[in-house]
């Protein structure tokens, strides 16, 4: 194999390779990154888990395939500041070559290498921009691995719309965007692996899955996952979004969201920020009796009772920034039911709503 390619998109094509394989492993192989060089170059990736594939333009002098390993690949071309790159097969070894540097990676047992999973049977098309919604629906996830269940995002189907919908227990997200069903979904998914592919599709995506994998695919390139156990949060989850409301405010997004940030240092250890509903503003209070207190008043529009609700900083925050350049309602419940948040559908028939339940007062 010898190819040459622009260093800065073959570095890039390596890093997202390498973002999702593990670094940990028994066998270095499921480690490697395999590159093969035929029109282009594909850089692809699998530890039977994840499976991605990526297309680089090259100039292929010749073609060929070899496995290397993938941290120190994506390492040594980020690294580099020449243009252009060489990527040549020198014995038992891959040599990286500029006009002042030779790096020389060994090469990994191809043979031993489980493949990339093939993409499984295509369920329709989406627009990249509206995918990208998901990102914020992710943000409701867990993180925490030992709760496998509560890390994925439950995606399902009708006939003219796809649902995204996560919840660590704390707070929960929910999206649709436009779909025209081909076939029926309803599968949970990791949500890190799923926004990870949203965020590279570029156009039209197209959308495969089947009980076992979820792929988007988009030109030459493709990224899929294995799924997550049965589908969790179940139909109880999204009837929580139909709350009785006694409060609504109208509010800026980032107005909010700012006021909240400057709040949270005198939150105290619970990070506890205390939203205060008046005539035609929103008091946005901080209180500890060690680091001080903060008070700072945001307009707004307020219908029904005056309420005082009390969140987590770091949930509240995160849900204002899904949310960021647009005015939003709070839909506020009196005790300690969840307060939903909710912008009107954009043009393009993207739909959000976030969902945080409030603490206790901590005052």
């Amino acid at each position: 194999m010898d190819l040459t390619a622009t260093t800065a998109d073959l570095a890039g094509a390596a890093a997202e390779v390498a973002r999702l394989l593990p670094t940990r492993v028994l066998d270095p192989v499921l480690a490697g990154l395999r590159l093969k060089a035929g029109t282009d170059v594909e850089v692809a990736g699998s530890d039977q888990e994840h499976g991605v594939r990526l297309s680089v333009y090259a100039t292929v002098h010749t073609e060929g395939e070899v496995l290397v390993p993938a941290k120190l690949l994506a390492a040594t071309l980020q690294a580099l500041d020449e243009p252009q790159v060489r990527l040549k097969v020198e014995g038992q070894r891959l040599a990286i070559r500029t006009p002042t540097s030779r790096f020389a990676l060994p090469l990994l047992d191809l043979a031993h290498h489980p493949g990339v999973p093939v993409l499984p049977e295509l369920q329709g098309h989406i627009d990249a921009a509206k995918l990208r919604i998901i990102a914020a629906v992710a943000g409701a996830a867990s993180k925490d691995d030992a709760l496998p269940i509560f890390t994925g995002i439950r995606i399902q189907s009708d006939a003219h719309k796809l649902h995204f919908m996560a919840t660590d227990r704390y707070r929960m997200a929910y999206a649709t965007i436009p779909w025209e069903q081909q076939g029926q979904l309803d599968l949970l998914v990791p949500a890190k692996a799923i926004v990870e592919a949203a965020r590279q599709a570029t156009d039209e995506v197209a959308l495969h899955a089947n009980q076992d994998r979820i792929g988007l695919a988009w030109g030459n390139n493709s990224i899929s996952t294995a799924l997550l156990a049965a589908p969790f949060p179940d139909d109880r989850a999204r009837r929580l979004l139909e709350a009785v409301i006694d409060s609504t405010v109208l509010v800026d997004a980032d107005a909010l969201a700012r006021a909240v940030r400057r709040a949270t240092p005198y939150g105290g250890p619970h990070q506890a920020v205390t939203i205060q509903v008046e005539d035609s503003e929103v008091r946005v209070k901080g209180s500890d009796p060690q680091q001080g207190e903060s008070e700072e008043f945001v307009k707004a529009t307020v219908e029904g009772d005056r309420l005082t609700k009390t969140f987590q900083a770091r949930y509240l925050a995160d849900a204002l920034k899904a949310f960021a350049g647009r005015r939003i309602e709070l839909k506020i419940q009196d005790g300690l039911r969840s307060t939903v948040l909710t912008s009107p559908p954009g043009e393009d028939g993207v739909e959000l709503t976030y969902l945080v339940v409030p603490m206790r007062s901590v005052a």
